[in-house]
């Protein structure tokens, strides 16, 4: 059976939001000493370049206008205005000024303007509601203001900056994101494929691709894995010819037994020595048989409880009491469910007897919670010490001492949590309400 998760399951691993974050943290902090160390180093030689700029313009433009001749100079002030941007007007006491609005280069930009065209120079924001980087110069004894498109001495705003920041963290994000993905995909994907085979399914093998680390690592676990099935194989293939090499003389002793000259206590005896061996065989062969998902089909849960609960009410040493919900239905092959089932019920018979009698009292309940088909099977006999509970589901593993003396060969409960794992279910043993018998609940 193949077993693929979803394909961004990797999504919710927490190593990868931890691997996110780190390289999110990193990067941001990265980004703001970046943005430090270039405004700090940047801010100075920008401030010079401006400065050279401005004083070069007002120097440019007094000498034109010095050496122009009188009638030409309102042409050579349109020309400035229309292809330069450059806007010449008296500088008169009675204009609105302005300051101009504070900026990161500001104090730097006006004290390398005035070193060169000297400390009389002013500067302004708005000259009579008029917008734009203003500065005075004088022409002999005449006084001007020059204005410069604010554009010009501001290449960029603080939002422009804000906003190429957002977006440059942005795709510093998206690249965290695809960096964690590709470290965190390969273990999320051998994470998914180990507890497969923990539930005991078979995953699909892991790409032996990408770094040799990751290679390296998913080519052992595949090779485990085949190593796994392989050892499961042999297994399966060794107790199935014992059990059933062991089944052709013990029938040929029961015939023999049946035909010799034996009194009836003895013949009665040596049968049922033999059925035990039989019974033991046959659970060897159980556990051995493999389960084949290929024969997978829906299977009503609910009618094959209360089919299992009619028959061990007719045991002549158990009382049952049934509550089982309608309409639930699992997925899976209904001759072992019906085995799982079986074996609880015998299980809870053998080794659940109420205290005082040499009867079972049986409880068979299911119930829907959350999406999950919930089956419990409980007796009220003497129970178990609760460090012993887990050795039960291991195979050939009986607990005589505190369950009674019973024949068998400690493998009904392996059985069962071998074809419940196989089914995707899980099974837990505890106690009762009161503290006494033996409660197991499996939840497909």
């Amino acid at each position: 059976m193949q077993v693929t998760g979803p394909r961004f399951n990797w999504l919710r691993s927490g190593l990868f939001w931890r691997t996110f974050l780190l390289l999110a943290i990193l990067m941001m902090t990265s980004m703001a000493v970046w943005i430090s160390t270039y405004r700090l180093l940047e801010r100075e030689s920008r401030a010079r370049q401006l400065a050279a700029q401005v004083v070069s313009i007002v120097t440019i433009t007094r000498a034109a206008l010095t050496h122009s001749a009188p009638d030409l100079r309102r042409e050579l002030l349109f020309d400035l205005a229309s292809n330069e941007g450059i806007r010449i007007y008296p500088l008169e006491s009675s204009d609105r000024v302005e300051p101009a609005p504070e900026s990161e280069i500001g104090p730097e930009l006006k004290q390398n303007i005035r070193s060169t065209l000297g400390r009389d120079t002013h500067f302004a924001g708005e000259v009579n509601d008029v917008a734009g980087f203003w500065i005075s110069f004088s022409i002999e004894d005449d006084a001007y203001w020059l204005m410069l498109e604010r554009e010009r001495i501001e290449k960029f705003t603080s939002l422009q900056l804000l906003g190429w920041g957002a977006s440059i963290f942005g795709l510093s994000l998206l690249g965290a994101l695809f960096i964690s993905g590709l470290i965190n995909q390969p273990l999320a994907r051998l994470t998914a494929a180990a507890r497969a085979i923990a539930k005991g399914k078979q995953p699909a093998p892991l790409p032996e691709r990408g770094p040799t680390e990751i290679r390296e690592a998913n080519r052992s676990f595949n090779q485990m894995v085949d190593d796994l099935n392989r050892i499961e194989s042999d297994r399966a293939v060794i107790l199935a010819g014992i059990s059933h090499d062991l089944r052709t003389p013990i029938t040929r002793m029961q015939l023999e037994i049946e035909m010799a000259p034996l009194s009836d206590e003895t013949r009665q005896g040596m049968s049922s020595d033999i059925a035990q061996m039989d019974a033991i065989i046959g659970q060897f062969l159980d556990y051995a048989r493999p389960v084949d998902a290929n024969s997978f089909s829906p299977v009503d849960l609910s009618a094959l409880l209360r089919d299992s609960a009619r028959e061990a009410e007719r045991l002549p040493d158990v009382s049952v009491t049934s509550k089982i919900t309608e309409r639930m239905q699992v997925t899976g092959n209904q001759t072992d469910l019906k085995r799982v089932i079986n074996n609880l019920i015998e299980n809870a018979r053998r080794y659940g007897k109420t205290s005082g009698t040499d009867r079972a009292e049986i409880d068979i309940r299911s119930s829907i919670e959350n999406g999950k088909s919930i089956v419990e099977i409980a007796d009220h006999g003497t129970g178990i010490p609760v460090a012993d509970i887990d050795h039960l589901l291991r195979p050939f593993t009986r607990m005589d001492a505190a369950r009674g003396q019973a024949n068998g060969a400690g493998l009904g409960l392996a059985i069962v949590q071998r074809i419940v794992k196989r089914h995707g279910g899980q099974l837990q043993l505890g106690h009762g309400k009161d503290g006494r018998g033996l409660t197991i609940r499996i939840a497909f």
